[in-house]
């Protein structure tokens, strides 16, 4: 092999690994960019793929945007976005409840469909005519497929809105009920304490009530009790006083 030889081969394999790796930058920004909540965008599925098929893409899109195989600095998240959407899509209750959604979505692009329909008379004998076979045409095209991903969002987004509502007022309601428990603890410990104080000052307490009753009634000892005045008043309801002499 001549020199020029070696030298074509190693510029393409220079230009294949930068096309690979280009690749792997735009899986990275498309995966990062979808819908957060609809786990079949970010594995690039149709809403009908089976578990097995979920298993096969994420193996394959994984190795693509390895953060150990993939330069990207956002390599990392989006690997984690794809390991959440196989989670979220192998989960029964989880695939079931978005699953549900899709068919909400389905429900209601129908109902718009047939509306339409009423509108335009060439199609709806056509739909008449085919027995059903049109509008299953219609919602196997591209055009269906697209307006479902968009009503499912819809859908999805609303229910994530009235969700997260519902659990704020929930957290608001626990965080009222935490407050009065956490001050009818207080409310009882202020109490206890002020038993535990009138107890501890229960000896003090009756010691001051006996001295007070030894000495309340014959006066402190020591103190001088002025003499009390006579008076002519046999009922002594006044006292007399002294009268100076003119």
């Amino acid at each position: 092999m001549g020199a020029s030889e070696v030298d074509e081969d190693q510029l393409l394999k220079s230009f294949l690994a930068e096309v690979s790796e280009a690749e792997r930058d735009n899986e990275v920004l498309r995966i990062l960019g979808c819908f957060k909540l609809n786990p079949f965008e970010h594995l690039k599925l149709s809403f009908d793929s089976s578990p097995n098929e979920v298993k096969k893409q994420y193996r394959k899109l994984s190795l693509l945007v390895h953060p150990d195989k993939c330069k990207h600095p956002q390599a990392q998240e989006a690997f984690a976005a794809l390991a959440k959407a196989q989670q979220l899509l192998l989960d029964p209750q989880e695939r079931g409840y978005i699953l549900d959604q899709v068919t909400a979505a389905k429900e209601e692009l129908r109902a718009k469909r047939k509306k339409e329909l009423k509108k335009d008379s060439a199609s709806k004998i056509k739909s008449l005519v085919d027995e059903g076979k049109y509008e299953e045409q219609f919602e196997r095209s591209d055009e269906f497929q697209q307006q479902l991903i968009i009503k499912v969002r819809e859908i999805l987004t609303e229910k994530e809105w009235r969700r997260r509502k519902m659990q704020m007022r929930i957290s608001e309601e626990e965080g009222r009920l935490k407050k009065d428990e956490e001050e009818t603890k207080e409310m009882w410990k202020r109490k206890r304490e002020h038993e535990e104080k009138w107890e501890e000052t229960r000896d003090q307490r009756v010691s001051s009530w006996r001295d007070f009753m030894k000495t309340g009634k014959k006066g402190r000892k020591g103190e001088i009790k002025p003499p009390k005045l006579k008076t002519e008043d046999l009922n002594k309801s006044y006292v007399q006083r002294p009268v100076k002499p003119k």
